[in-house]
């Protein structure tokens, strides 16, 4: 089994790649940063601030056809965004005490 580093690693890299998904669809990227209130040109200051990648990949859970579209594009299960989840920071409330 992983260690919770590497597990927050991996989290923090599917993170990544459904932030750049979200980046690349001109459908998606105007209404995750009407969600988040964040500016385009703020993103990548956002990205740095705890809780912000947690807050993608539940972008992404919150709507099902855009949780399937990056599943597909990624090449990875629906619950996999779930499970990555847990392991960021403001991802999960218990994630302060299971690291």
């Amino acid at each position: 089994m992983a260690d919770k580093a590497s597990m927050h690693q991996n989290a923090e890299a599917l993170a990544i790649e459904a932030l750049g998904f979200i980046a690349a669809d001109p459908e998606l990227l105007p209404r995750f940063l009407a969600i988040t209130g964040i500016g385009a040109d703020s993103i990548r200051r956002a990205a740095r601030e705890p809780g912000f990648l947690a807050g993608v990949l539940q972008f992404i859970l919150a709507h099902e056809p855009t949780l399937m579209r990056f599943c597909d594009a990624a090449g990875i299960p629906p619950a996999a965004v779930g499970q990555a989840l847990r392991h960021l920071p403001l991802g999960d409330t218990n994630y302060e005490s299971s690291i």
